[in-house]
């Protein structure tokens, strides 16, 4: 959702080319790649940063997670050493790979990965994301003890739901799309540690995955309905300490969209809300355009706002990241909205474009916020 990023050229002919990113030494030699590290930034001409990407072997390109088409690498001179200096802009976070002709990978030379094959990169201005550890690729993340083996008659199919009480359980945070939650991201580390120091209440975390996201996601009460009628009882009887009464939703993207539809449709179910870069751009039969986000601003959940629904009792936090220039005409009209027709509202930006690595801090933030009395 941003333009193509720029790569910087070099001469060639500089053996110390990378200097300046505090690389030392000829390019491609062992010395070098005993010291080396990415990804690094410096300050770029005319603002934002310079960062340097380095990969060892073989060609390959560097595939982003929303934010701009995939960069190629440009091998230094006959050596093993290819490189892209690529422009970013200010207060980025991103995930990224390298996409390779056998595949795609995560960058060996950066410490902080989300999952296997990902890694992630943080302009020097972005902000911290407190309670959220550096992963690396190769680690694997805690899993909570509590499965539910949820066989829904609505939704059809069986699915396995994780439960986590951080700081002994309470009200119920139900995080949509889950596995990213649990696979990817370290959730359970980073509520634990939030508990911990006292920035949210203790929570009981249901990571809730999904099998068709479009199906599921749309705004439709299928999935709501199980929720309510199937899902919670579940919980409610795991064993696990959790207040069902009190639930707070989270939701990304598709997620986001979900989670706001059921505050309109479910108002006795859901009535505080965490959405990072919810897709208001959907509306029936919008996944049939060539261009997702060329449809009426705010698309089915702005119309329903339009009606003027009573929302006094919702709570809710709307965060998107500062670099989806498209989605926040789709975003702005909503939050607009549901504060006209009563509801509490936060709203704030994440240092991202449309990418999980970028909104960690605001799911945490939006969640305790969302439980603040």
């Amino acid at each position: 959702m941003r333009p193509v990023t720029d790569q910087v050229g070099l001469d060639a002919g500089t053996e110390n080319a990378f200097a300046r990113f505090g690389l030392e030494g000829g390019p491609g030699t062992e010395e070098f790649w005993t010291a080396a590290r990415a990804p690094s930034s410096v300050p770029a001409d005319g603002g934002g940063w310079v960062t340097l990407f380095l990969r060892r072997g073989s060609p390959a390109s560097i595939g982003f997670e929303s934010w701009s088409k995939p960069v190629p690498l440009v091998r230094w001179k006959d050596t093993d050493c290819w490189y892209a200096e690529v422009r970013m802009p200010p207060r980025l976070r991103v995930t990224y790979q390298f996409l390779a002709a056998d595949g795609a990978y995560a960058d060996p030379f950066n410490p902080v990965g989300a999952g296997g094959d990902r890694s992630v990169v943080a302009t020097p201005d972005a902000p911290p994301q407190p309670h959220w550890p550096a992963v690396r690729t190769d680690d694997v993340l805690p899993l909570p003890r509590t499965r539910i083996r949820w066989a829904s008659e609505r939704l059809g199919g069986r699915r396995t739901v994780r439960v986590h009480p951080a700081g002994g359980g309470g009200p119920v945070v139900l995080l949509l799309d889950g596995d990213d939650w649990l696979y990817l991201h370290p959730a359970t580390t980073a509520f634990d540690s939030a508990v911990a120091a006292g920035d949210m209440p203790p929570v009981t975390l249901v990571f809730l995955p999904s099998k068709d996201r479009e199906a599921e996601f749309g705004c439709r009460p299928e999935l709501w309905e199980a929720v309510r009628d199937e899902l919670l009882p579940l919980v409610a009887e795991s064993g696990v300490p959790a207040d069902c009464d009190r639930l707070v939703v989270a939701g990304q993207s598709l997620g986001g969209l979900s989670a706001m539809y059921a505050a309109l449709a479910f108002p006795d179910l859901v009535s505080r809300v965490a959405c990072q870069s919810p897709s208001f751009w959907w509306a029936p039969g919008a996944q049939d355009r060539a261009d997702l986000l060329d449809g009426p601003a705010g698309g089915a959940v702005a119309a329903r706002l339009r009606e003027r629904p009573d929302l006094s009792a919702l709570r809710i936090a709307f965060d998107v990241g500062e670099h989806e220039q498209r989605m926040l005409p789709h975003c702005e009209p909503v939050e607009a909205l549901t504060e006209q027709a009563g509801a509490t509202v936060r709203v704030s930006r994440s240092a991202s474009a449309h990418d999980r690595a970028g909104w960690r801090h605001a799911l945490l933030r939006d969640v305790a916020w969302a439980l603040a009395r």
